[in-house]
């Protein structure tokens, strides 16, 4: 018996120790990430010069213009080949694809902005009459250059170019498809953050969710208040963001269709606020001496501060939407101040979470008059603020559960569009490819009727930095949003292939490598060719 034992024990030990020479997990050639809603491909291939290739418009504008040329270094820098290689007796050999041509329904308008209602929708063809490329907008002309750049793939021959005949109808599957920066923990150079907005454009993720203050430090340079920043930041000239900056990346994502919102969370986060004004926080001296709790929701001058800061944010970002954060307000600060009891005894306000709501409530309206609309997140709707129609519950609480589902579900019961954040939280960390993890969550499983279904117009994948900095943040985001981006782009599968899926995202993190981002690896041993 106890031979037998030793015997299953080895046998065991020697399953548990077999590994295979090689990549796990052999990358494809040739396929698109995130995956197009029709795609049909046959054998049939041309060959592309890449150093002869071009791409051309029936009609241009700057937007267009410099993404043909963006995309014609992509193509010669992620596929640096001979030229075309043709082998005598391959019937499926079409010769060599010069140029694809771009087709655009609406003028392409060089003052557009990408916004919540954009039309990225695309048809792309490879036929035995050459490639084009059909869009609405200049936004879908964009995705579709996209995905006619992942379609190359080098040979079996290692020296030529190919790209199947194929036929593509696609469209995202939610207008809102974001990934938010926190870059007050850390604060993250111009640099980093190009970086992250190219990384989008490859997975045709479409909104840059900028949490540009918190606590910790306050970057924004504000013309009206520039104490803010000089006080607040970590640095006053070398860790802020300037007027320059923040219409620099503005510019930059435009060029790329993604859209700039701006985060200023409040009441609470608001701790580097009062280093300049602390007139503007609730004093905490019962608690510690010469502590500061959330915004003092007492005073006029606060919202009046708020306002006009608003109003300087209003004209620098071009988006519709602001969000306007709303979480994790701290109450014991306010329980300990003795004004603050009294405003609520003579306001009838019966709860802390009813004074975040009047708190609130006042700062909706403020914004409405600039003619923004907002985001909050999940805590404004659960404490009962009566929401505009057009405030958009960003939902994020128990990223480890499934709370989120019920929280989703109320949202939409009442009639309010959601954002899902809480499967994608990007800061935190398991072993190995947790991408898989992320794509496993569907966003549209939380219960609702169709009409409910509707109004999730998508989600973001959210990067905190209190442990990454411009060193390892976007390592740490892609390709780990990668797997939130198909699940925002592409439709819904029931039964997922997680080892085509992995096969893939081997692909799609070597080309993100070769254009110059420095995503990880997403599973396990393998090679960039």
């Amino acid at each position: 018996m106890k031979s037998l034992t030793a015997l299953v024990l080895i046998v065991a030990c020697a399953d548990a120790y077999v590994v295979n020479p090689g990549p796990k997990y052999p990358a494809t050639k040739g396929y698109v990430w995130p995956a197009p809603q029709q795609q049909l491909s046959i054998e049939t291939y041309y060959s592309v010069n890449v150093q002869k290739f071009a791409f051309k418009a029936s009609e241009t504008c700057n937007i267009l213009y410099n993404a043909q040329h963006r995309y014609l270094e992509i193509i010669q820098t992620q596929v640096p080949a001979l030229g075309r290689i043709k082998v005598s007796n391959d019937n499926n050999y079409l010769g060599e694809l010069a140029q694809v041509t771009i087709n655009l329904t609406d003028i392409c308008d060089d003052n557009a902005y990408p916004n919540i209602d954009m039309d990225e929708s695309y048809i792309l063809n490879v036929a035995e009459d050459g490639a084009s490329i059909s869009a609405q907008t200049v936004w879908g002309a964009l995705r579709a250059m996209e995905t006619f750049s992942q379609l190359l793939y080098l040979a079996e021959d290692g020296i030529s170019t190919r790209i199947n005949t194929t036929s593509i109808v696609d469209s995202p599957r939610f207008p809102h498809r974001g990934i938010l920066v926190d870059t007050s923990r850390h604060f993250i150079p111009l640099e980093q953050l190009k970086q992250i907005i190219d990384a989008m454009t490859f997975n045709k993720l479409n909104v840059f969710h900028w949490h540009i203050v918190d606590d910790q430090s306050f970057p924004f340079v504000s013309m009206t208040f520039p104490e803010l920043s000089a006080q607040g930041a970590y640095h006053p000239q070398l860790y802020v963001y300037s007027p320059d900056d923040v219409a620099e990346i503005i510019e930059y994502s435009r060029q790329r269709g993604i859209r700039v919102i701006p985060e200023f969370d409040s009441p609470g986060h608001t701790r580097s606020w009062g280093i300049s004004h602390p007139e503007l926080l609730t004093p905490c001296n019962s608690i510690q001496q010469g502590s500061y709790g959330p915004m003092d929701p007492t005073k006029n001058l606060t919202y009046t501060f708020v306002e006009d800061l608003f109003a300087e944010v209003r004209k620098m970002f071009r988006d519709q939407f602001i969000h306007l954060g709303g979480d994790e307000v701290d109450f014991d600060c306010w329980e300990s101040d003795d004004n603050i009891t009294a405003f609520m005894t003579e306001k009838n306000i019966t709860s802390y979470a009813n004074l975040e709501g009047y708190y609130i409530q006042k700062i909706l309206d403020a914004v409405d008059k600039l003619n923004f609309s907002s985001i909050v997140w999940e805590e404004v709707f659960s404490n009962g603020v009566n929401l505009p129609n057009e405030t958009i519950v960003h939902v994020w609480r128990d990223w480890s559960g499934n709370s989120w589902v019920e929280t989703m579900y109320q949202v939409t019961k009442m009639g309010k569009t959601g954002l899902l954040s809480a499967c994608w939280y990007l800061d935190h960390l398991t072993t190995g490819g947790d991408w898989q993890t992320f794509y496993e969550c569907e966003p549209t499983e939380f219960g609702g009727t169709p009409e409910q279904t509707k109004l999730l117009l998508g989600g973001e994948a959210c990067m905190w930095s209190e442990v990454v900095n411009q060193y390892n943040i976007v390592q740490r985001i892609f390709p780990r949003a990668s797997a939130a981006a198909e699940k925002l782009w592409s439709a819904k599968v029931e039964n997922i292939d997680t080892n085509f899926v992995s096969r893939r995202l081997e692909e799609h993190v070597c080309r993100m490598n070769k254009r110059g981002i420095p995503a990880q690896p997403p599973n396990a041993a393998g090679f960039c060719l």
